[in-house]
Order: C-alpha cells, then sequence, then structure tokens
C-alpha cells in the first residue's frame, strides 16, 4: 500500500474507511425537527448519501473544534483539554492535572505554549478545569447544555495521541455512542495515552464530553458526560477539590519533602549544611553554604521554622526559597518531593 497523502494522516483509519470523496458532489443534510441530524437514527449507514452527510457535517466544524483542543504538559508526562471560553478556561480529566493549584504548560494546535494553572477537580468522575494565565483571547468551542445525546449518535474525537506533533497536529477519530450512564459515556471511537483529557463532539461541533478512560481494547472508552461538569462548576471554579478518588487523591499536609540539613547563620537565616543525593533541593540548585532567608515570602529564622512551614505543605506543592549565595540574593522555584 502507498503512503497516504499528508493531510490524511490526521484521520484515524475508522475514519479513512467510512468517508469516500466524490468529486462535485455534496450531501443534502437531512436535519430532523429537533435539529438532529436523521443519520443519527439509523442503525447504519444506508448508503453513499448518509456517509456524505457525516463527511460534510464532521468537515464543516472539524477546523474550529481542533484549534480549540490543547496538549497540557505536567512535568514529563502529557494530556489533552479543550478551551471552553474565549479568556482560556480549559476543561479537561481530573486525572490530568492531578491536583488543585499546580503550574502547567498548554499547547495550541499551532504550538503556541502558554502557562496555565489547575483550577478545581471532581476526583470520583475524573472532570477537571484548567485556566490559562497568559492574557489573551483564545478560539473557543460550545458545551452541550441540553444533554441532548442520546444512544447510536454519531460523535468525533480529538487528542493529543501520543503528545503534541506540531506537524500532526490533533487527531480525530469517528464514532458512535454505544452506552450512556449518569456519570460516563461509552463510544467506540478509538483512543490512546495522551488522549485523556480531550475532547468529544456530535457533529454539530457541540462539546459532549471529555475522554477520561482509554480501554484495553482501543475501540472501548469512557468520557465524562458535560453533566458532571456543569453540575459541579461553581466547585471547580474555585478551585476546590471535590469527591474522593480514585481520579485524583487530595495532597496530605506534611507530605512534603525538600532534602536539606540546615544550621542557624549568625547574619540571619538558616545555612544548608547538606544536600540530599537525589533530592528535590539537589535538583533545584540548592548548594552548600547557601543561606535559606524566606520560603513563600514567610521569614525563615531557624530550622524549627522551616519545619513549620513544611508541615502545611505537600508533595507536589510549589515552593520559592530566597538564598543567599557569595552575598547575592537568588530566588529558586521548585516542587517538593514525596516523603
Amino acid at each position: 500500500m502507498g503512503r497516504m497523502p499528508l493531510g490524511w494522516r490526521r484521520f484515524d483509519v475508522s475514519v479513512i474507511r467510512l468517508i469516500v470523496c466524490f468529486c462535485g458532489l455534496s450531501a443534502a443534510v437531512a436535519i430532523a425537527a429537533d435539529g438532529r441530524l436523521a443519520v443519527n437514527d439509523k442503525l447504519v449507514p444506508e448508503g453513499r448519501k448518509d456517509l456524505l452527510v457525516i463527511q460534510d457535517a464532521l468537515t464543516g466544524v472539524l477546523a474550529k473544534c481542533r484549534a480549540a483542543t490543547v496538549c497540557i504538559e505536567i512535568g514529563e508526562g502529557s494530556g489533552s483539554g479543550v478551551i471552553v471560553s474565549k479568556d482560556g478556561l480549559v476543561l479537561t480529566a481530573a486525572h490530568v492535572s492531578g491536583r488543585v493549584g499546580k503550574k502547567v504548560k498548554v499547547k495550541l494546535e499551532d504550538g503556541t505554549e502558554l502557562a496555565a494553572v489547575t483550577l478545581g477537580l471532581v476526583a470520583d468522575s475524573d472532570a477537571a478545569m484548567i485556566r490559562i494565565t497568559d492574557e489573551g483571547e483564545y478560539p473557543f468551542v460550545e458545551i452541550d447544555r441540553d444533554d441532548s445525546l442520546r444512544l447510536g449518535d454519531w460523535v468525533f474525537s480529538l487528542g493529543h495521541s501520543g503528545g503534541f506533533d506540531e506537524k500532526r497536529g490533533s487527531v480525530v477519530r469517528l464514532g458512535r455512542l454505544v452506552r450512556i450512564a449518569n456519570a460516563t459515556l461509552q463510544s467506540d471511537c478509538t483512543l490512546i495515552g495522551g488522549d485523556s483529557g480531550g475532547p468529544l463532539f456530535d457533529l454539530s461541533g457541540r462539546l459532549v464530553a471529555i475522554h477520561s478512560r482509554v480501554g484495553q481494547q482501543l475501540q472501548v472508552n469512557m468520557h465524562v458526560p458535560m453533566k458532571i461538569y456543569l453540575d459541579n462548576w461553581e466547585g471547580m471554579m474555585g478551585s476546590e477539590f471535590l469527591g474522593e478518588g480514585p481520579f485524583a487523591q487530595k495532597p496530605v499536609k506534611g507530605s512534603g519533602y525538600l532534602g536539606i540539613a540546615t544550621e542557624a547563620a549568625e547574619d540571619g537565616g538558616i545555612r544548608v549544611t547538606k544536600v540530599g543525593r537525589n533530592s528535590p533541593a539537589l535538583e533545584a540548585g540548592i548548594k552548600l553554604g547557601d543561606v535559606i532567608l524566606t520560603m513563600n515570602e514567610t521569614a525563615v529564622r531557624s530550622r524549627d521554622e522551616l519545619r513549620e512551614l513544611l508541615k502545611e505543605l505537600a508533595a507536589g506543592d510549589e515552593v520559592v526559597l530566597e538564598v543567599r549565595r557569595d552575598g547575592e540574593l537568588k530566588t529558586l522555584t521548585f516542587e517538593l518531593g514525596e516523603r
């Protein structure tokens, strides 16, 4: 088999099998009284005309949906998300964001990298929000607020499968809803690692769900419906940690690990006398002889004061240390490890 044209590489093979282009042909779109495409209510497409209806619907909204789909980079891993407001509110999965108040990077389809912070999440249903903190107006999609999906509806997924690839862009997969439950939707769209947190759309381009669990079989995947987000909107916007696992674990105060030994410094602060191997302090660039003056803008005058501050922090929390080194002030920002 010869190489596929570059334009087709963004589409899953299932889409290629289904959609056949006919030069100069366009299908008349049959729409029911409630605005639904009639092809949604057919057991299978009944011929070329139905295939063209699906093709025309998908291609008509794809560019806008792809522009709003983002890659979320957290540490060494990545997931996906989708922008739902022009000021940069992103919906994703709780197991992608991981926690509240964490700084992350978001990449747009064209490779533009933006600073962002995780907002609230729902740990027991895998819903989460992220806010882009760089000022600007961003492409966004509309949410399906009417819970209009029906079993068998045609849907398409987007996501940065396997991580961000600017040449390829986000990957689109076409499928149908095969199960609807209160807290989950199931589709036969093909998803892999990196797609988690990405959007699921109906054929009108409305956001209907967010990818949650990738099945052992690639065509069996779970999504969080918009109802879960709408029901918990205020709490997530307020950066609340809602629910109890299994998709995110609430940080435990006092679990944060710095990895240094210190002593009192005669001219104020505490002097670093040892830096642990493979410790967060070592990775952050703390050196023997550094004098720690403040942690998160709070003065540190003794080892006991440092311990008290660490008691209120958890593994993964960001800390900002002001240190004096060779008469110069330096600021070090990093995350605490886990004890």
